[in-house]
């Protein structure tokens, strides 16, 4: 019985029926959309043209978006899937096309995006041969993905496919590697639709112990000084309302993580702001004077603990978290919650007292009032005549009330961003956190205005990023894609060079930027665009950006030395925050 015969049989089908097989490729696509994809980001080539020919017959509900680069399509992806909550999808090309994606795929694993990245492959009978443009893509990923896989036959395809979504979505969010085979692609194949919600030794949401649940309620209840520390655990959960109802019952102030920003409105009076080496004074100071920290969908990033010898020794820990290997793994919980966060915190909270902690929050008040006089207020209001990464990052943000979407590249770019861009509804900001992957920005904005039509998009991007994947402006163009980009441009790889100023005796190697016109860029691929560099033409060069109704670069002119502050010194302790340079 050969492979055809074997398919027929094991699905029923009659002989004489062949119309109802179907080719591996077209099982993918009928996969695809039997679980809801409707956007595709993606570069075709040689071993994956079946399924591009394949989906030239389902446009009308697979939106494909061409990328210049495939590093792109997994940054729009992720974009894609950290705004909208659904997963992302990339369909490339086998060899240069699939190692193109590592650097998204690694990405997407440390910040805990669902991402499917779908490769071609050359087929069985080549493979091990070093045949044309083949590469090991499951052995290269695996250390990077949730799971990878091969199909190696085209009766494999809606099996995969589902198992693929299933581990991708579900529990802590990751990357999956499917890698198609070419003779899978065209082989015929009976399309039986295939759903996955269980597969053996694999527990995505891990049981919570009632136990846990009560003494964490015991400590925070017995807490004089309690401090909550938010992730984007908490987005990714859907716990928003949760959240809010956790720290709001017991009076309990929250700091939040740079993925998890949006979780919290910034203007609740509960949030304290941010964490981290450039986070505010409060949360970070207070973390090591609390008497109980409490940890919510979070892993305890060396960025936001600094130097864990002296990091919250006084503090009892509660570690709310879905993923059992994140327990203990930086910081030792005395209490350990695992479970879905939207479920563990509501639980926790119909235990808890209500409470107000007014001494305690008072504290933070004078943290507060220390870096308005010392940090904000100087970087809100330049004494110079010069324009400051915060006051753009800060006007931005006013001129669209606090709603639009921040997706930001990497560097002092992301941390002014973070700082000063201020936010009023859940996922909201989409930034490379883990990775710290420059070029993740322009990609990543234009897959999020395809997560959320909706909403404006705006994405701050340094001189340095922004010409590490500029090539995605191509697929601004082609979609008309409406980005608001503004760039940062202080001629400088500017977080590196404040390093050298503070580290390196002012030891400016290879940091200072011989830059292009970007306005002359932008034209050629039909974009409008501005350049301001005066506080009198910035006010305008934002209203014409917002009024555009598609994409506009806006390039900011900004002081070539400024500094992110304050900041915690490598190594240093969470309480040691330096105001300046």
């Amino acid at each position: 019985m050969n492979i055809y015969d074997k398919q027929r049989y094991a699905s029923g089908i009659p002989d004489g029926e062949n119309d109802s097989l179907v080719t591996g490729a077209e099982a993918l696509m009928r996969s695809l959309e039997y679980h809801g994809v409707d956007t595709i980001f993606g570069y075709p080539g040689g071993s994956i043209m079946p399924v591009f020919d394949a989906l030239y017959d389902h446009r009308d509900r697979l939106n494909h978006i061409l990328v210049r680069h495939e590093q792109g399509a997994t940054h729009a992806a992720q974009g894609y899937a950290r705004v909208s909550g659904k997963t992302g999808v990339c369909l490339v090309t086998s060899g240069p096309g699939a190692t193109n994606t590592i650097t998204g795929i690694a990405d997407a694993m440390i910040d805990s995006t669902p991402l499917v990245v779908i490769a071609g492959q050359v087929g069985t009978e080549f493979l091990g041969t070093d045949a044309f443009q083949e590469v090991d893509l499951v052995g290269i990923t695996q250390p990077i993905t949730k799971w990878s896989y091969q199909i190696r036959r085209a009766e494999d395809v809606a099996w995969a496919v589902a198992r693929a979504f299933y581990i991708a979505q579900s529990g802590r969010p990751g990357p999956v590697v499917l890698d198609f085979a070419k003779n899978a692609q065209v082989e015929k194949t009976a399309y039986i639709p295939s759903k996955v919600d269980y597969i053996r030794s694999y527990l995505p949401v891990p049981e919570t112990d009632g136990d846990s649940i009560v003494r964490a309620a015991e400590l925070i209840n017995n807490a004089q000084r309690p401090l909550v520390l938010v992730g984007q655990g908490v987005e990714l959960g859907n716990a928003t309302q949760e959240l809010r109802e956790f720290i709001e019952k017991a009076g309990l102030p929250a700091g939040c993580t740079l993925l998890g920003l949006s979780a919290l409105p910034t203007g609740h009076p509960l949030n304290k702001g941010m964490l981290g080496m450039h986070g505010n004074l409060g949360p970070n100071i207070n973390t090591n004077k609390c008497d109980v920290l409490v940890a919510v969908g979070m892993r305890f990033d060396d960025r936001v603990t600094g130097n864990l010898n002296t990091y919250a020794k006084q503090a009892k820990i509660i570690h709310f978290d879905i993923d059992p290997a994140e327990i203990d793994k930086n910081v030792k919980a005395d209490v350990a919650v695992l479970g879905d966060c939207k479920d563990t915190l509501a639980a926790v909270t119909r235990l808890l007292k209500p409470a107000s902690h007014d001494g305690w929050l008072e504290s933070f008040r004078t943290y507060e009032e220390v870096e308005e006089e010392k940090v904000i207020r100087p970087e809100l209001h330049p004494a110079g005549h010069k324009l400051s990464m915060g006051e753009v990052v800060r006007a931005v943000s006013e001129a669209t009330s606090d709603e639009a979407i921040l997706v930001t590249d990497v560097g002092q770019n992301q941390m002014m961003a973070a700082r000063y861009f201020r936010f009023s509804k859940p996922r909201s900001i989409v930034t490379s956190g883990g990775l710290g992957t420059m070029g993740f920005g322009l990609p990543a904005a234009v897959g999020a205005t395809f997560g959320r039509p909706d909403r404006t998009v705006c994405v701050f991007m340094g001189d340095g990023g922004l010409q590490m994947n500029l090539q995605e402006l191509g697929t601004v163009m082609e979609q008309n894609a409406p980005v608001k980009m503004i760039l940062l441009n202080n001629n400088f790889l500017g977080n590196v060079r404040q390093w050298q100023a503070m580290f390196f005796n002012r030891r400016y190697s290879f940091t200072p930027m011989l830059n292009p016109d970007y306005m002359q860029i932008a034209s050629a691929y039909g974009i409008p665009s501005a350049r301001v560099c005066t506080r009198g033409e910035l006010e305008r060069g934002i209203a014409d950006m917002l009024a555009a109704e598609g994409p506009f670069l806006l390039e900011a002119c900004v002081v070539e030395e400024g500094n992110v502050l304050p900041m915690t010194p490598p190594g240093g302790s969470v309480n040691q925050m330096l105001l300046e340079c």
